[in-house]
């Protein structure tokens, strides 16, 4: 079992900045891919950004080049830099990981409000 815990989120005008962070515990050798996700209101939740053990890292287009995804391989963190935020990135961000095993866990998310 793995648990993960989201934090780093909140209100930012339209151009700021956020640093989201999360956390695993329990099993966290287990983990191969983290990553992070993201719900608006009313859409379904899309990739964000993953990143691998082995730091292979993957990237929604419209966050291509303001979005940063980093990984501590010693504590399977991984966290989330934001730049250049636009309202539309306005949205709830899960993190999420992928085991070894192929079980999957997410976090209970957290809001990111970017305002106009």
């Amino acid at each position: 079992q793995v648990q993960l815990v989201e934090s780093g989120g909140g209100v930012v005008q339209t151009g700021g900045s956020l640093r989201l962070s999360c956390a695993p515990s329990g099993n966290i050798f287990s983990i191969y891919t983290m990553g992070w996700y993201r719900q608006a209101p009313e859409l379904q939740r899309e990739l964000v950004a993953t990143i691998t053990r082995a730091g292979s890292i993957n990237y929604a287009d419209s966050v291509k080049g303001r979005f940063t995804i980093t990984r501590d391989n010693a504590k399977n963190w991984v966290y989330l830099q934001m730049i250049s935020l636009k309202p539309e990135d306005t949205a709830v961000y899960y993190c999420k990981a992928e085991t070894f095993q192929g079980n999957t866990y997410w976090g209970q998310g957290t809001q990111v409000t970017v305002s106009s």
